[in-house]
């Protein structure tokens, strides 16, 4: 490209950006650049006065100035940066890049920004309402933000959607920013995924590497995305290396337990091995009323205890389902500016908890999810039969009736052909060996997981 054709369109790239940047950050970063000509055709080639401006521009800048030129209608011009050594500039104070935060401290300029997807602002640890179902997850989630990359590392938060898995690791993310502990990337693993890939297509793997592999807390959600995606499963196995071997932390969050995620690199479980394991649960009642008081409170909702209660009792599977029906009952309300009756809150809120009802868990059901894990037939838990490899999996079935379905003992035994006295045995027994047999507790929380959105009905 001919040095005048080059900067004609760096002129025109140069008018989107200084509309889209604030006036300091455009000069500071955007205003050393020059464009030059070259022999290539369709490449435009910006010098910068040294190395460092090079690579930051290249980390942080480089999607910008391609969205600029294809405003300019100039998708297809390939982009490159070299170094003007005769042009002496003293490089800038390393500062963060557009929409980057910045804390002072005894005069002294910390990094501490977030460089992935946006935090919400409400996921915070003050605004988590902690119950049985997450006491752990919580406790190391604290832990990490007060010792990152020496507490647990990596921390691996995994349980079913809608529990409060992202808002957690968010928290995280806003307290080590709030702190000034450093640079901090929360991104979905879909997200690193489509990322890693335009940096192949675009020839920028050496910048998408510098961005990850330069943070101090490193948060990926639903990692369970990543199986059966090998390339990306390499990028990610060097990057958790660069990381843990610079004592940075990694936070991962999943759907499911990791012996349930297929198509996973051995090497990789390994290394989620390597921290802390914790699960998140569904929430029991007097957290889920817990959340919706708080919930309440926030939004400043004029609603009263009794519809929470309702939504507490009759909504169970996930905390947003929970959160979606307080709204719509508030919103309801505000509407026809009376109290909610019960009789109101039931034909509201009627396709939600007919949903709930259609996912609540069945002794049979159960009993068909166990079957199919033992490889053994259904009708095997309610024959005579005794042999090990029956009488065991229909005890584990037992065991699971008996911790998640409101069932009384003699209607579980009568569904499986036995006395109450056989299922209060078969919970004693599983419950006994979950203490010494590791495999076998393994077992029974991935039943559990499996059973997953499947609440016991009231």
């Amino acid at each position: 490209m001919e040095t005048n054709q080059a900067k004609k369109i760096w002129s025109q790239a140069c008018e989107f950006l200084s509309s889209v940047l604030t006036a300091d950050v455009y000069s500071r970063w955007i205003g050393v650049i020059e464009a030059i000509g070259d022999d290539r055709e369709d490449h435009l080639t910006l010098t910068v006065p040294n190395g460092f401006y090079q690579d930051w521009l290249e980390e942080h800048y480089l999607p910008m100035i391609r969205k600029a030129l294809g405003a300019s209608g100039l998708e297809n011009v390939a982009i490159s940066f070299a170094v003007d050594g005769e042009r002496e500039i003293e490089p800038p104070e390393e500062t963060p890049p557009p929409r980057a935060k910045e804390t002072t401290e005894k005069r002294k300029v910390v990094k501490t920004y977030n460089v992935g997807g946006g935090l919400n602002p409400r996921h915070t640890f003050e605004n988590f309402v902690v119950g049985p179902s997450n006491t752990f997850a919580h406790a190391a989630a604290l832990a990490v933000v007060e010792a990152p990359g020496r507490a647990y590392n990596p921390l691996f938060i995994h349980g079913g959607n809608g529990l409060g898995k992202t808002h957690l690791i968010q928290a995280m993310g806003q307290a080590v920013l709030k702190r000034g502990k450093g640079t901090v990337c929360y991104i979905s693993c879909e997200a690193f995924t489509n990322e890693f890939i335009q940096a192949l297509q675009q020839r920028e793997v050496v910048a998408f590497r510098r961005k990850y592999r330069n943070i101090d807390l490193l948060l990926i959600d639903d990692i369970h995305f990543l199986a059966g995606k090998e390339s990306t499963q390499e990028e990610f196995f060097h990057t958790f290396n660069t990381l843990y071997e610079n004592q940075k932390q990694i936070v991962l969050t999943s759907d499911r337990p990791l012996s349930e995620i297929a198509n996973l690199q051995k090497r990789l479980v390994t290394r989620f091995e390597w921290g802390l394991i914790t699960e998140m649960e569904m929430a029991d009642y007097e957290t889920r009323v817990a959340i919706l008081r708080r919930k309440r409170e926030q939004l400043r909702l004029q609603l009263a205890d009794e519809a929470l209660v309702f939504i507490g009792q009759h909504v169970k599977s996930n905390i947003r389902k929970l959160e979606g029906a307080l709204l719509r009952a508030a919103s309801y309300a505000s509407l026809i500016k009376k109290p909610l009756t019960t009789e109101a809150l039931e034909y509201l809120l009627r396709d939600t908890i007919e949903q709930e009802n259609q996912n609540a868990l069945t002794i049979e059901g159960i009993q068909r999810m166990v079957a199919e894990y033992y490889d053994i037939r259904l009708g095997d838990m309610t024959s005579k039969q005794r042999p090990q490899n029956i009488a065991f999996p229909r005890q584990v079935a037992m065991y699971l009736c008996r911790e998640l379905t409101e069932q009384s003992l003699p209607a579980i035994g009568n569904a499986f052909g036995r006395n109450h006295a056989t299922v209060l045995h078969a919970h004693r027994s599983v419950g006994a060996k979950m203490k010494t047999d590791a495999g076998l507790r393994q077992t029974i929380l991935s039943l559990q997981q499996r059973l997953g959105g499947a609440v016991a009905p009231s």
